[in-house]
């Protein structure tokens, strides 16, 4: 059975949220406001949120970018009317979905079916390339069959790469795709992170592909053929 975690701060429309989800066969979580929010998704099994954008405490844009910090659950954002911004907003940090007030409980549960389907589809789609492994839906990388440890924003970095082969990368393009384009900071975070992946890769003895720096430009997941 599939877990929802509902938050909004009125609480007749979580009853309906509730309610309804409940009769569709879901297991229904609550929250009222993004605090509450965050410490039930830390302290259960979660399959998917859907949140309002405005809601006391923290607000749902807060939410988002801090569960994508540790993880991909799915997201669907529930906007006001018109709100164009609060839509472009919650794709941009991370958002899977979105569903514009007002709307029935009918397209709400369809939205939620159709979201965890596709994210059941793919999953448990492995990445392989020669001896490199990398799972998605455990974050796990093995190397010649051992497991590599990485942070999650290695892993982040890896899978960009493995599902790009031979296309480069600058350095600002990775800062958008893996710490979002709000990060503040500069783009030497990209090669702190590239220059700690490279070396777990080489003690993990990874041969058939490598990360390599375009001087200039950024950086690319290229076979090594040094090693072929």
């Amino acid at each position: 059975m599939k877990t929802i975690l509902f938050v909004d701060d009125q609480k007749d429309i979580i009853s309906l949220y509730k309610q309804y989800a409940t009769k569709q066969g879901y297991n229904v979580l609550v929250a009222f406001d993004g605090e509450e929010a965050l410490d039930v998704f830390y302290n259960n099994k979660v399959d998917l949120i859907a949140l309002d954008v405005m809601m006391p405490k923290v607000d749902g844009f807060e939410v988002v970018k801090e569960i994508r910090e540790t993880s991909m659950v799915p997201i669907i954002m529930i906007t006001a009317k018109g709100e164009d911004f609060e839509k472009i907003m919650g794709f941009e940090i991370g958002a899977d979905d979105y569903i514009v007030k007002p709307f029935s409980l009918k397209e709400l549960m369809i939205r939620i079916f159709a979201l965890l389907r596709r994210i059941d589809a793919t999953k448990n789609t492995e990445i392989q390339l020669q001896e490199l492994i990398i799972d998605p839906s455990s974050y796990e990388v093995s190397i010649n069959k051992q497991t590599v440890h990485v942070t999650k924003k290695e892993f982040d970095l890896l899978i960009t790469f493995a599902n790009n082969i031979n296309r480069v990368f600058r350095r600002e393009d990775l800062l958008d795709i893996v710490w979002g384009n709000d990060y503040v900071g500069d783009d030497r975070t990209v090669d702190a992170h590239i220059k700690r992946l490279r070396e777990k890769c080489e003690r993990a003895n990874l041969t058939s592909y490598k990360i390599t720096t375009v001087w200039g430009v950024g950086y690319k997941f290229e076979e090594n053929h040094e090693n072929s």
